[in-house]
């Protein structure tokens, strides 16, 4: 494992990445999957442990990608270089240009990139949620509905609506994510048919 690699690719997804987590998650996959780092099946499960543990969700993600492929240095290294970028960004932001926001062109520049971000977020659940559900991970992939996986979303879907037509507010993203492990704990201990 080349560790220089590892933080270079993570400074790459920090230093091109608008929209925090979320929005780095698409070009996350592809710098991954292309290294031969994780499979898709794996990357996924990177991102439910990401998403379930405290802390922003790119620095989770590069972490534990790190740690898997470099122990704790790739950890450390995979983690600075996600977060460098951003960094540095900020700082200069703070130190040099403190009143950013007064400029159209910089206004213009944010108008831009938020229909982008937004659209780079909804490819990546729509991506994550075609895989998850029926297979479907790339154009050639076969149909393969995952029984499991429907009836955890169909339960979480169904409480998170409940709670929102019933009790009039949503119910803790928390509670959802504990529900969601424990019917995957049930679920999991079933034979697959």
């Amino acid at each position: 494992m080349n560790l220089l690699s590892l933080f270079l690719t993570f400074f790459k997804v920090g230093a091109v990445s608008f929209g925090g987590g979320y929005g780095m998650i698409s070009l996350l996959k592809e710098e991954v999957l292309a290294h031969g780092w994780l499979t898709e099946g794996e990357f996924l499960n990177f991102i439910a442990v990401s998403e379930s543990t405290p802390g922003p969700i790119a620095v989770n993600m590069a972490t534990f990608i790190g740690s898997s492929q470099g122990g704790v240095i790739g950890a450390a290294l995979a983690t600075l270089g996600v977060v460098l970028p951003s960094f540095f960004i900020i700082l200069l932001i703070a130190a040099i240009l403190k009143n950013l926001m007064k400029y159209a062109g910089v206004q213009a520049f944010l108008s831009g990139v938020r229909p982008c971000v937004a659209g780079l977020i909804l490819a990546t659940a729509a991506t994550m949620l075609l895989s998850v559900l029926t297979g479907i991970g790339t154009v050639k992939s076969a149909f393969s509905p995952d029984w499991r996986s429907i009836l955890i979303f169909a339960a979480v879907a169904g409480i998170a609506f409940f709670f929102k037509k019933k009790k009039k507010k949503g119910i803790s993203p928390i509670l959802l994510i504990l529900i969601s492990a424990g019917l995957g704990i049930v679920l999991w201990s079933v034979p697959a048919a």
